[in-house]
């Protein structure tokens, strides 16, 4: 059976930490930003944590 191509892009959107946890940027920081306040700006910044039950899914298709 051949090797499962990698979705590249999911490759280019989320990135796997050295402690194998999957980080992706916060959605919502595009467009539309005068009508948010300047700590929701701010935390548009951060990567954050996929969730458990999604990370298993984006692992499959990432090949991590």
């Amino acid at each position: 059976m051949p090797k499962m191509k990698t979705n590249k892009a999911a490759a280019k959107r989320i990135k796997v930490s050295a402690r194998g946890k999957l980080l992706a940027h916060k959605t919502g920081a595009g467009h539309l930003k005068s009508r948010k306040s300047p700590s929701q700006l701010r935390s548009y910044r951060k990567e954050h944590a996929i969730s458990k039950c999604f990370a298993k899914q984006l692992r499959t298709m990432l090949g991590a």
